[in-house]
């Protein structure tokens, strides 16, 4: 099937997208091309882009949004299990607790939904990323910590680890661009290889799409303080007074980032007319 006839969905709720998502799996170009994600996320484990002390971007989420974009949702989730088992068999790190599992085939899923058989734009890209940072990588990933220390460790784990989460919220901008940035210059060649559309001038980071990007990073922050003042007993040492003292701070973040999110979706509607 040539790749500017594959059919565009305007959202994953639909069994024919899921049919097609299925029969990926039979395609022999599509395992060819997973196996090859498959290698490269493995390779990429350990290789990260330093942009501060301490605070680095761990490049494999590329490969693995840019598979899911390819070869869908069930493709992507079967890939994300099979890197966390060989990732661990390949170079093992301590005890190997396949809990692990689920954020792997969770982020190749979420990444999937959002962008394949779709009509990508600097704002689906953008989503797609702060999904994963926030349901994945923060809300997911906590009780499966919290699961591995308990079972694995034999240890207690805090329910909210501050320093992963404000690293989530702080890469999310960066890493958004950059994966914009790497799919534009990706998906001429994977049209012609017949995998997908080529339609790189819709990945152009416009204004409407930086708005996006701002207010979800406000909204953000905006709603880690709300959770601050309302877990306040277990931080009175550790943050201050004026992080934990009112929630009208969160209120006012959340409230301008969702402001900024509705401009920008305004913005995209009036430029389309």
């Amino acid at each position: 099937m040539s790749g500017n006839t594959k059919t565009l969905y305007a959202h994953p709720f639909s069994r024919v997208y899921w049919r097609d998502a299925a029969r990926e799996i039979r395609d022999v170009r599509m395992l060819v091309f997973a196996a090859l994600m498959l290698a490269l996320r493995l390779a990429l484990k350990t290789v990260k882009i330093p942009i501060g002390p301490s605070l680095n971007i761990n490049v494999q989420f590329f490969v693995t949004a840019l598979g899911a974009m390819v070869y869908g949702p069930v493709m992507a989730s079967f890939c994300g299990v099979l890197s966390d088992t060989l990732g661990y068999l390949i170079a093992p790190s301590g005890v190997y607790f396949p809990g692990f599992i689920l954020t792997e085939a969770a982020g190749g899923l979420v990444f999937a939904l959002l962008l394949y058989r779709a009509k990508l734009t600097p704002g689906r890209v953008i989503l797609s990323r702060f999904c994963v940072n926030f349901f994945v990588n923060i809300l997911l990933q906590t009780p499966i910590m919290v699961w591995y220390y308990r079972v694995a460790m034999g240890k207690g784990y805090a329910w909210f680890d501050l320093p992963r989460i404000v690293k989530n919220l702080m890469l999310f901008p960066f890493e958004s661009v950059l994966l914009i940035v790497f799919l534009r210059a990706a998906m001429p060649a994977l049209s012609r290889m017949g995998m997908m559309r080529s339609e790189t001038e819709d990945l152009r980071l416009t204004g409407p799409a930086v708005m996006q990007l701002a207010g979800l990073t406000v909204l953000s922050a905006g709603a880690v303080q709300l959770y601050f003042f309302w877990m306040r007993d277990k931080f009175l040492d550790k943050l201050p007074a004026a992080v934990l003292g009112s929630p009208l701070p969160g209120i006012a973040l959340a409230g301008a980032g969702a402001l900024c999110i509705a401009a920008a979706l305004i913005l995209r509607r009036r430029n389309k007319v």
